[in-house]
């Protein structure tokens, strides 16, 4: 990484974190990245803290639980996308339609692969993206694969806002609307995130069998061209399974 420039409080601490990477002495850090001692060890310090850092016997840092849990999520994904995108390419190509790939994190997904379609049309959607749970496809698949009691847990912990006239924002409907889900095998948003989309979702699971994410396919309402739901919801369903398998979910 570059030794920051002038004053800029992110570059320099930036750059403590990088160089903790290699480096566990204050005056080693500092001579790797041409910051002062004294702001290095007030950076340390506040890593500490927050648990991006800890302090060892012999009084020098090390990355803390926090970069850990940092890297493990974010190989996960890319390790997720990777393992997906072969199936997710099948499956636009099956329906013509754009296809995502999200990863619950929290009480929001985020978007870790998408495949366009070769539609004019683009969607707003984009890598690296979160979006709610309660009414995307992909959320409400995700919902669906856990039990009512965690599904309402991670409900209670985030806004349900009605982002179009059709949006669910009452949790008990919500928790309701799961059953029908979980029984069909995959999820509708119809227009519930977005006027004029549609979109079919199903749960993705891991090798705990655990629902993670999911796998999306989403057309415009008046794209003549667009796949019924229940035409298109057993093929998502079944890209998920896929999916699951690759990620050693039992079968």
């Amino acid at each position: 990484m570059p030794r920051p420039s002038g004053s800029n409080a992110v570059e320099k601490t930036l750059a403590v974190l990088d160089a903790l990477g290699e480096h566990e002495r204050i005056a080693d850090i500092s001579d790797a990245t041409g910051i002062h001692k004294s702001t290095v060890h007030r950076i340390l310090q506040d890593f500490t803290r927050l648990g991006f850092a800890r302090v060892t016997d012999q009084g020098t840092y090390q990355g803390g639980s926090r970069i850990l849990g940092l890297a493990g999520r974010v190989l996960a994904r890319s390790d997720a996308a990777e393992r997906a995108r072969p199936e997710l390419v099948a499956l636009q190509r099956e329906t013509g339609a754009t296809v995502h790939l999200a990863l619950l994190d929290g009480h929001e997904a985020v978007y870790v692969a998408k495949v366009e379609s070769a539609k004019p049309y683009r969607m707003a959607s984009r890598v690296g993206m979160a979006m709610p749970l309660h009414c995307t496809a992909i959320g409400k698949a995700v919902l669906a694969g856990m039990t009512d009691a965690d599904a309402a847990a991670l409900l209670a912990r985030a806004d349900l806002p009605a982002r179009t006239p059709n949006t669910i924002t009452d949790p008990t409907a919500l928790i309701a609307h799961l059953a029908e889900i979980r029984a069909r095998g995959w999820s509708v948003d119809d227009e519930e995130n977005e006027a004029g989309v549609r979109c079919v979702g199903a749960a993705v699971f891991d090798h705990t069998d655990r629902a993670i994410g999911a796998v999306s396919v989403s057309q415009l309402i008046t794209d003549p061209e667009s796949l019924a739901a229940d035409e298109v919801g057993p093929r998502a369903a079944a890209t998920a399974r896929a999916v699951s398998e690759l990620l050693g979910a039992p079968r």
